[in-house]
């Protein structure tokens, strides 16, 4: 696809950008950019300071020099609403709109940093394959990200027809629906066709993140709810159903059934970004038992009166789900930890900054008075 396009920045070109996700709160917080002039759309894939951004006049390409801050959180990322110019060459994407909610991993660097994957996602869709053994501790993983990012998550069990038989796919889903409270667990195939339409009413209202592993079948499913082959698809490993990253950039693309849907590339590392509420969300019921702890900053290690350790001996939770609990939270500690490290850091360089300013000053009027 070509991306060109002319200017428009009227009110009328709501409907078509209504497939998008625009709607009357969208276009009342671009309202002061309408009248600068700027066009309205919507970025469906961001590619080395450029993106391409879909527009009431069809697709167009901007620059996003204008918008690349130091902090990587605030760059221009696929699902943002943006202002661009209305003409140029380049054209450039003047700002976007505040998000409504966010998708942030942490980066593999050793500075803590998050990563932001998707904007304004109303569902965060984990892809687990069941080609494979259920790495439920990644699932638990996923979730806690997808619930800090005010997205409500889902799980898609892809490849369900690789499964024996019913049963044995009852007691999968069961074992998930009991990692993930509060949250639909849909088991689906794309070579069968089995769940596509009930994951495609799920997904219909609103936009989706696609999130998983490489190999988890996620270009295979996009092309099943899209309906047509648009994302390449390669053949993952007997060994251990893990595939090559089939997508390198994330794309937005709309679903004939409504609603829109951000593919990204498979995540080998999944970071968590000061995600404890998240955390504390995918472990509901370990939230609960510790509010009945005889102390209140009870560690559930082997404090006298623990109701979480307590439940663990009773068989009301495994051990493997509170290792978990433990695991996440003392990750997501050490991520704050860093970043706040590194804010105590700055504070104090702009207090010497300060501080020597000041002297300076005082040297300055010494100097004067003699």
């Amino acid at each position: 696809m070509t991306f060109s396009g002319s200017p428009s920045g009227s009110a009328s070109s709501a409907s078509a950008l209504a497939p998008y996700g625009w709607d009357d709160a969208w276009a009342d917080a671009f309202a002061p950019y309408d009248a600068e002039g700027l066009v309205a759309g919507r970025v469906v894939r961001v590619d080395r300071g450029q993106c391409d951004v879909v527009t009431a006049d069809g697709p167009l390409r901007a620059d996003t020099a204008f918008v690349t801050p130091h902090d990587p959180m605030r760059v221009v990322c696929t699902g943002d609403w943006v202002a661009v110019e209305p003409a140029g060459d380049p054209r450039y994407v003047r700002t976007y709109l505040p998000r409504r909610s966010a998708f942030v991993r942490s980066t593999s660097s050793k500075r803590a940093e998050g990563q932001i994957l998707a904007a304004n996602v109303d569902h965060a869709v984990v892809a687990v394959s069941l080609a494979v053994e259920l790495d439920l501790g990644r699932v638990e993983r996923f979730l806690a990200l997808a619930w800090e990012s005010g997205a409500q998550p889902v799980v898609v069990l892809t490849k369900a027809d690789l499964v024996p038989d019913a049963v044995t796919l009852a007691y999968l889903v069961q074992d998930v629906e009991t990692t993930a409270p509060g949250v639909p667990v849909i088991p689906v195939s794309s070579t069968t066709g089995e769940g596509l339409d009930v994951l495609g009413a799920v997904l219909s209202g609103g936009t989706s993140v696609l999130l998983g592993q490489s190999g988890a079948g996620k270009s295979t499913l996009a092309n099943a709810l899209l309906g047509e082959d648009v994302m390449d698809v390669q053949a993952t490993r007997d060994v251990d159903g893990k595939g090559r990253h089939t997508t390198t950039t994330r794309n937005l693309l709309a679903l004939p059934g409504g609603g829109v849907l951000i593919d990204t590339p498979g995540l080998r590392g999944v970071g968590l970004w000061d995600a404890e509420t998240g955390v504390n969300q995918v472990f509901a019921e370990i939230e609960e038992l510790g509010a009945r702890c005889r102390f209140h900053d009870c560690a559930h290690v082997a404090e006298p009166g623990c109701a979480v350790l307590q439940a663990v001996d009773r068989g009301d939770l495994s051990p493997r789900r509170l290792e978990s609990y433990r695991k996440l939270l003392r990750e997501n500690q050490r991520i704050v930890a860093k970043s706040d490290a590194r804010l105590r850091a700055e504070i104090r360089k702009e207090w010497k900054r300060r501080g020597a300013a000041g002297r300076a000053a005082m040297e300055a009027k010494r100097g004067g008075r003699h």
